[in-house]
């Protein structure tokens, strides 16, 4: 089952986090000195937030996956959405390693499609 995510790039995490932990009436699940994320169940959704993006806003909006069938799945969908699709294994990203496509909507909005394979310290950015 497939789960969405929203990746929102902030100014201040600790006024961010406070508002989101209000909002969803939830605490994160990952709290780091650059980035927090909830899993949320209804809606089913992954939402993360991080100081590390270039600006604030909507960085990235995606789905994220439960298996390395259900990505390569997704494929043929996501190539038919975009040509230009771009595939990343193993990538360092959140605090995570995870495979995943990435394509890119009409309106420049990048689109991550992904597998968690396992934690992983430190993050590195996953700007596209």
């Amino acid at each position: 089952m497939k789960r969405f995510h929203v990746h929102v790039s902030v100014k201040d995490l600790t006024a961010s986090i406070r508002f989101y932990r209000a909002l969803f009436a939830a605490e994160p699940v990952v709290i780091r000195h650059d980035y927090a994320k909830w899993m949320l169940e209804d809606p089913r959704v992954n939402f993360a937030i991080s100081t590390h993006r270039q600006s604030v806003g909507v960085n990235h909006l995606g789905f994220q996956v439960e298996s390395d069938q259900e990505l390569r799945g997704m494929r043929a969908q996501l190539e038919a959405a975009d040509a230009g699709l771009v595939e990343e294994n193993e990538q360092l990203c959140c605090y995570a390693k995870s495979d995943k496509y990435w394509v890119t909507d009409p309106a420049g909005i990048a689109w991550e499609t992904f597998h968690t394979l396992e934690p992983a310290q430190p993050a590195s950015c996953c700007a596209k």
